[in-house]
């Protein structure tokens, strides 16, 4: 039987995972291509040189391998932290963050090699796989794009594992644990197995970045971040890089028990999705951006800001990464980090993590005229005229249309009987 890609390079995003370990034996068994893999360490990938050993043993004819954390920390974590951007107002995305820049090492990869054709290990009903087709469609339209998990080669979890076993493919899977996992420096995702019962509370051996709360320590820590236009460069006084920053808050707040959410999410192709991530760095400094930014930007900003982190999310989550929207987005997003300086205190206490101050030099809180206090210098008396010019056209409506008047029951549509005053007991009606 004729092999249809016989002869053909096809470059292959390679995690070192059961899926695309097995996608490496399975493109050059049945489709016949010469397999070259890719592999972009974001932070968790370990021994580089392992992990193309592995792809080598599964069947590739070369693996490439790159160390991208710092480009991932720098091009892709700090922009999105800029923009608050949180799906659904928890996930941090980063998987979703990844992704555009393992799909460009991708097509970069393939460009060397002179290959047509790129593969990915994303299954049919994911987020991952619209990412990567999305990405390499707008970085390299002329590239074909290879799914086997979403066509082809049809197996099960288990399938796999007995798959890699035959091909001599060393696998961490098994099918008592059959978790899936995916990660990198900025965040933990795990889904299948008992999690997909979302009344089920995860299991202990689900978590591997956060220690139960209930076994934190019992002391909480405080810890102080400084921001440099809304980009982390300090722990505790002491100036860190990027990735050093995220990896130690990922230590230390993971410690503590901060860091996991649980949550029921909506993936982009229609079905809700229970997900467990473990992000400690994330959370805590998402927690301590937007408290410096309510310091330093003004009520207008702070409102479309938090419209634009929603959209900014949104397009992360949906890989669409490399589009000009994102560009649009981008601009008005460094914007607004130009006086997101200053530093945050933040206490990690058994799971939970709390801003207990925030100082900038370019705060607009003014104690003199927040305090209640001796030094006050609002002027009170100014309220009484604020306060009529701009109760004017609730007041002119009023008197027009006479909408909330003593005859009408259309107040929050409370009868009329609710809002009467009660009848006072006497000794007649007691």
């Amino acid at each position: 039987m004729s092999k249809p890609y016989a002869g053909e390079t096809c470059v292959l995003a390679y995690s070192g995972g059961l899926d695309t370990s097995v996608a490496v034996a399975w493109l050059r068994e049945t489709l016949g291509f010469e397999v070259v893999t890719c592999t972009g360490d974001l932070g968790t990938t370990g021994d580089l040189k392992a992990v193309q050993e592995k792809a080598i043993a599964s069947g590739a004819r070369k693996a490439i391998v790159q160390d991208a954390r710092e480009i991932f920390v720098r091009y892709f974590v700090w922009p999105a932290l800029q923009a608050g951007a949180l799906y659904e107002d928890r996930y941090p995305l980063a998987t979703a963050l990844g992704r555009p820049l393992l799909a460009k090492l991708l097509v970069d990869a393939a460009r060397a090699e002179h290959a047509r054709f790129v593969a990915h290990g994303c299954t049919g009903k994911g987020n991952d796989q619209v990412r990567f087709d999305l990405a390499v469609g707008a970085l390299a339209p002329d590239l074909t794009v290879i799914a086997p998990m979403r066509g082809g080669m049809n197996m099960t979890r288990d399938e796999e594992i007995d798959y890699a076993k035959k091909h001599g493919i060393p696998v961490e899977a098994t099918k008592k644990s059959p978790y899936s996992v995916d990660m990198n420096l900025w965040g933990r995702s795990i889904e299948a197995g008992v999690l997909e019962d979302p009344w089920d509370a995860p299991p202990r051996d689900v978590f591997a970045w956060t220690v139960d709360p209930n076994e934190a320590p019992a002391k909480p820590r405080e810890i102080a971040i400084g921001f440099e236009e809304g980009i982390p460069v300090s722990l505790d006084g002491s100036k860190m890089a990027g990735l050093a920053l995220v990896q130690r808050l990922n230590e230390v707040a993971g410690k503590h028990g901060v860091g996991r959410i649980d949550m029921v999410e909506d993936r982009l192709v229609g079905i809700k999705s229970r997900e467990i991530y473990e992000a400690p760095a994330a959370v805590v400094l998402h927690q301590a951006h937007r408290a410096l930014e309510s310091l330093v930007l003004t009520k207008e900003a702070l409102r479309f800001k938090s419209v634009m982190a929603r959209e900014y999310a949104e397009l992360v989550y949906n890989g669409l990464w490399f589009s000009a929207h994102h560009q649009d987005l981008a601009s008005y997003v460094r914007s607004t980090q130009r006086f997101v300086t200053g530093e945050v205190r933040v206490r990690l206490d058994r799971g939970t993590s709390t801003v207990t101050g925030r100082r900038s030099p370019h705060s607009l809180y003014s104690t003199s005229l927040a305090t209640y206090g001796k030094g006050d210098a609002f002027d009170h008396k100014a309220s009484e005229g604020f306060i009529r010019v701009f109760g004017l056209p609730l007041r002119n409506q009023a008197r027009t249309q006479a909408l909330w008047g003593a005859d009408s029951e259309a107040a929050l549509e409370i009868p009329r009987k609710a809002l009467s005053a009660p009848r006072r007991k006497t000794a007649d009606n007691a």
